[in-house]
């Protein structure tokens, strides 16, 4: 799991075709590799990455052939500057929300604005993840743990600090440009359990216990 609050860029300098899946390397002058072991999780633009090899300032993931129909990794040059963030300790502030690293769609960048020392940045919202999305809840933009501001039929307002621009990917989006998109998992999980019918299996969940227990 992680937080949303990303650590460091990085750089992805290689990529291997396996058959059917990639191998990619991603390198970070940045990022903090001393507690980094094999088989440690890194999100990389906001997608969980699992360490095969490690070096003092690069690792190698795998990716497969599920990430790579979910995800933007396949369309990856190199070259292509990377947020990274390690997988959450018990101790870790939870700064941002919880991220799962699993994306949940791809969406695009509709329109930017200034609004004053920040930005205003408008994304196309996907039909099948609108439900998900509320305003002043969270989502995840590659990596990202940011506030949903505004929220309408086609699309969603995400408001940038210069903070968030100068130490992630945030500032290099452009119209046009497309990026990872993963919705409040807990959303996802009240929406498993409302969907499923009131019985034993599921503890009797329905729209009115979650009314009664502050949940609505």
């Amino acid at each position: 799991m992680f937080t949303g609050i990303v650590e460091a860029t990085g750089t992805l300098t290689e990529i291997v075709r396996q058959g059917a899946d990639l191998t990619v390397t991603i390198h970070s002058i940045s990022l903090d590799f001393t507690d980094v072991k094999l088989g440690d999780s890194i999100a990389s633009n906001g997608v969980c990455l699992t360490v095969t090899q490690l070096s003092a300032n690069s690792f190698c993931a795998d990716v497969s052939s599920e990430t790579l129909a979910n995800t933007l990794f396949g369309h990856y040059q190199r070259g292509q500057v990377i947020n990274l963030e390690k997988a959450m300790l018990p101790t870790t502030r939870l700064g941002g929300h919880i991220v799962s690293g699993h994306v949940d769609g791809v969406t695009e960048v509709v329109r930017i604005e200034s609004a004053g020392r920040s930005w205003h940045i408008w994304l196309a919202l996907p039909n099948a993840l609108a439900h998900y999305i509320a305003t002043k809840g969270s989502v995840t933009i590659d990596g990202v743990s940011l506030t949903v501001n505004e929220v309408n039929k086609d699309a969603l307002r995400l408001t940038i600090v210069p903070h968030t621009a100068t130490q992630t990917t945030i500032s290099r989006l452009k119209v046009g440009t497309k990026v990872h998109l993963e919705v409040d998992v807990i959303a996802r999980y009240l929406e498993r359990l409302l969907h499923k019918d009131t019985d034993k299996a599921n503890g009797g969940v329905s729209m009115a216990l979650l009314s009664q227990r502050g949940f609505l």
